[in-house]
């Protein structure tokens, strides 16, 4: 069966709404690169799961969908998103809305997302 980057970002998204570190992190190849404007460029893995907790520890509640989710290449995809969240310290409400290009290796490992926020948080 042919690799889908569609139903791989899918899935990909619904570990991250159901908080499945374990699922998140085996997505991730060893040298993959994340950069978003809301958190620069991490590099490898463990530097993106160590910010991934960061993250969910300040924003346990999120809720993200996706509007849209299509196929650029072979091994690459698009989506466009919004979430809502609460900060656990704050109680600030945080609001986001994006797209991100998530790219892949050949064994289906994610070696590349590049999250672009509309507007900054």
């Amino acid at each position: 069966m042919a690799f889908d980057p569609v139903e791989e970002i899918e899935r990909f998204h619904a570990a991250i709404n159901a908080l499945d570190f374990p699922v998140i992190e085996g997505y991730f190849a060893e040298d993959a690169t994340y950069v978003s404007n809301g958190v620069g460029s991490l590099a490898g893995r463990g530097e993106i799961m160590a910010a991934f907790r960061r993250y969910f520890d300040d924003y346990p509640d999120q809720t993200a969908e996706n509007s849209l989710v299509e196929t650029l290449t072979p091994l690459s995809g698009r989506s466009v998103w919004s979430l809502r969240a609460t900060h656990s310290k704050t109680g600030e409400p945080l609001i986001r809305e994006g797209e991100e290009t998530i790219t892949f290796n050949a064994e289906g490992r994610i070696t590349r997302v590049d999250v672009t926020d509309y507007k900054d948080f």
